[in-house]
This record gives C-alpha cells, sequence and structure tokens, in this order.
C-alpha cells in the first residue's frame, strides 16, 4: 500500500503523535514530594493512639543511629519502674511548665525570640515528636512539625504516658537510649534506683548527651546539675501531673 494511503481501517500509515500528560518535571516532583508529606502526617496521626497503650518499637532517632552503623542499647521499662528523680529532673530541667501547658510553652517561645537565646524553647511533647517522628537537623519545617504535633500528643496521652515515652526514647550518650541503658550505661545500676543526684546529672547532660558526661561531669556540668537537683528537691506543683493517682 502507497505510503499516506487509508488502510481498510480508515488510518493512514503514520502513527499517531504520543499523548503527554501535559506535566512538568517540576510539577511531578512537587506531587511526589506532596505525597510524601502527606505520609509524613498520617503516620504520626495513626501511631500516637496506638502508643497511647503499646510502647513505641523504634523512634526516627533511634533507626537513624542504627542505619548508621551505631550500636543501640535501649530496654524499655515502665514509668513505675523509673525512679521518680528522674522524671522530676527531667521535668525541672527541660521543661518547667509540663505540667501547665498543653504541648507548647508559648511565654518560652515568645522569650527567646524577643532575647535572641541560643537555647531553644523545645517542651518535652516537642521533643517527643522530633526523637519520636521526625528528624535530628534543625530545621524551620521540622519545628512547624512539632507543634501541631506536640499538641496532638498531649491531647491524645496523659502527662505520665507522656513522660514515660520521653525517658524511654530519649538519648542519653552514643547510642543509649531510654532510662534505663542510662541508669546501666552510667551508674551500673537500673532505673528503679537512680538517686536524685544521679537523676539530676543525667538530666543535665540531655542538651548535649555526646559530648557531657554523667558519671565524669566536668566543671559546668556539675554546676548544671547541681542547680537541677536543688530543684528537683523543690518540685512540688511542677510535677503533680505525673503522681500516680491514689484510691
Amino acid at each position: 500500500m502507497a505510503s499516506g494511503k487509508k488502510s481498510r481501517s480508515g488510518q493512514t500509515g503514520k502513527k499517531p503523535p504520543a499523548k503527554t500528560d501535559g506535566r512538568s518535571p517540576l510539577r511531578r516532583i512537587a506531587r511526589i514530594v506532596l505525597r510524601v508529606a502527606v505520609i509524613v502526617v498520617l503516620i504520626p496521626v495513626v501511631l500516637v493512639p496506638v502508643y497511647a497503650i503499646v510502647p513505641p518499637p523504634v523512634s526516627t532517632l533511634e533507626l537513624w543511629q542504627r542505619l548508621t552503623g551505631v550500636s543501640v542499647t535501649r530496654n524499655w521499662v515502665p514509668l513505675d519502674e523509673i525512679a521518680p528523680n528522674l522524671a522530676y529532673a527531667a521535668i525541672m530541667a527541660e521543661d518547667g511548665k509540663f505540667c501547665e501547658h498543653h504541648g507548647v510553652d508559648w511565654d518560652a517561645v515568645f522569650l527567646v525570640i524577643d532575647t535572641d537565646q541560643a537555647r531553644g524553647a523545645s517542651t518535652i511533647p516537642m521533643q517527643v515528636a522530633k526523637n519520636l517522628f521526625l528528624w535530628p537537623s534543625r530545621s524551620y519545617v521540622r519545628k512547624a512539625l512539632e507543634v501541631p504535633l506536640a499538641y496532638y500528643m498531649d491531647f491524645v496521652w496523659s502527662k505520665r504516658r507522656m513522660i514515660e515515652i520521653y525517658l524511654n526514647i530519649v538519648e542519653w550518650g552514643p547510642g543509649v537510649f531510654g532510662a534505663e541503658a542510662a541508669a546501666v550505661y552510667w551508674f551500673n545500676v537500673p532505673a528503679s534506683k537512680l538517686t536524685r543526684r544521679q537523676a539530676a546529672r543525667l538530666a543535665a547532660i540531655l542538651p548535649n548527651p555526646l559530648g557531657r558526661s554523667a558519671s565524669k561531669p566536668g566543671p559546668f556540668t556539675s554546676r548544671y546539675a547541681a542547680t537541677i537537683e536543688r530543684r528537683t528537691a523543690q518540685a512540688g506543683a511542677y510535677v503533680k501531673c505525673i503522681q500516680p493517682k491514689t484510691r
């Protein structure tokens, strides 16, 4: 059949031009990013109610350490098996208004903005959001995600559950995650036997667990731990929300 003539079906011998979906590579990338963002949001939405009952099997921070070849130690223990000294010290060091706010301490946030402090205003719920679901590097995107996650977790979990998860997932040394592993690593005792001084030293290294020592603290860490120890002794109403309910 001559070129260009119609076949019996009425079509020419030429192939029709390929159809395009009209989407540029940039638009396809944007759609992928959007899908990833939706997944990132949906994962904690689903898991937070589950973690109200079930211990989190792993945090993103711990997972990252494992993927980079760091040897990780973590043993989950209930809050009743962690010395109250440690919970009190962590609250007094990291989030003095833990029992008052609902995830975010805006007074601390505005203070940081007004005074241009180097130290952030992350509450314990915000730290849990970062360690459990997000990533460690500093960015405005991560901070923006921490806030709604902190409110959501504070709404779903009790304060006791929040501090229990926090104490079990926070990093206290190279590959040392959670109160039990930290107590053994630094003091060779179980978390239930931590003294007030030992608990204060553990709380003192939280801002820099890879650069500070709880068992052999330097001058700055020693002074900071002494301050936390004094605050812990007078914690009182600051820690009332994590006190076990009496019948």
